[in-house]
């Protein structure tokens, strides 16, 4: 697909495309252009883990999520990963196990993201972002479902990758 971009910002890149589909119709799509990120399951015990509760200004509320973070210039998946953990949460893992990838909006995005399960967790100074607003939270696999089933996690990615560790 050739693309134009519109815009470009310090994240994120929009674009417009042109694609001839195979039924012969020209569409014309609107893209926003994301380096990729990665998002790490922390697992405290086979049957805990941390979740966060971060705040998320563009949609006015505080939601659960998992930690995940944007990848940096050039950063492996992987590398982001071990990075995240430690900023999010304030531990680091000694075991990462790469669970899949997932294209969280298809639809207008290019973002793809790798999904990490981290074990053998160790305390660490957390190092959180200036502009992050975040509480840790410890949850054994019992709660978490009653959270999702009472409307309380609602981030698409955290969402997957507990499918991922057949958490829901």
């Amino acid at each position: 697909m050739k693309t134009k971009t519109i815009y470009k910002g310090r994240l994120l890149h929009l674009a417009i495309g042109k694609e001839l589909l195979p039924n012969g119709y020209l569409a014309q799509f609107e893209i926003i252009k994301h380096p990729g990120a990665a998002l790490v399951v922390p697992f405290l015990a086979k049957d805990k883990i941390i979740l966060l509760k971060q705040l998320r200004p563009v949609i006015n509320s505080y939601i659960y999520e998992l930690p995940a973070g944007t990848l940096d210039k050039n950063e492996l998946p992987l590398s982001c990963a071990k990075r995240e953990i430690i900023e999010e949460t304030g531990y680091a893992a000694k075991k990462f196990t790469k669970l899949g990838e997932i294209y969280p909006v298809p639809g207008y995005s290019t973002e793809k993201i790798a999904v990490f399960k981290a074990e053998k967790l160790t305390k660490r100074h957390r190092i959180p972002e200036q502009d992050e607003v975040i509480e840790n939270f410890r949850f054994n696999k019992k709660k978490i479902k009653k959270l999702f089933k009472s409307g309380k996690i609602v981030d698409a990615k955290t969402i997957c990758a507990l499918v991922l560790c057949n958490w829901l």
